[in-house]
C-alpha cells in the first residue's frame, strides 16, 4: 500500500545517505512519532520487506530492495517530467508522490517509453 511504499523509498533514500538506518532517522526524514514508524517497521518485517538487527539498524531484504527501487523510480521519473512542464519543483515532487503509487506498472513503462522516445 502506499505507506508502506513510502516507508519502504524512506528507508532507501536513507541507507544512500547514512551507513546504518534506524527508526529514529526515518520518524526524522517522514516529521511522523517514533511509536509510529516503530508500528510500520514491525508490520514492513512480518511482510518480509526489512530485516532489523540487534542493534535496531533496518535493512531492506532483496524483496524490500525491489519495491523501494520502483517506487523511487517512478518518483523520480515524473517529478522530472512534471518539472519539464513547468510545474514548480515542490508541486512536481507532492504530485508524483501520489501518482507513483496509484499508476500501475503498465501505464507507468508507457508513459515513461512515450517520454523518451
Amino acid at each position: 500500500n502506499e505507506s508502506a511504499e513510502n516507508y519502504l523509498e524512506t528507508i532507501l533514500e536513507l541507507s544512500e545517505e547514512l551507513s546504518e538506518v534506524r527508526s529514529i532517522d526515518v520518524a526524522n526524514k517522514l516529521g511522523y512519532k517514533k511509536s509510529s514508524v516503530s508500528v510500520a517497521m514491525k508490520n514492513l518485517r512480518e511482510k518480509g520487506y526489512i530485516t532489523i538487527d540487534e542493534a535496531g539498524h533496518i535493512l531492506l531484504t532483496e524483496c524490500g530492495e525491489k519495491q523501494a527501487t520502483d517506487v523511487l523510480e517512478k518518483h523520480t521519473f515524473l517529478t522530472d517530467w512534471l518539472i519539464s512542464l513547468g510545474v514548480d519543483k515542490k508541486i512536481a515532487q507532492e504530485d508524483a508522490c501520489r501518482m507513483e503509487h496509484d499508476m500501475s506498472e503498465e501505464t507507468f513503462l508507457a508513459l515513461k517509453a512515450h517520454i523518451l522516445g
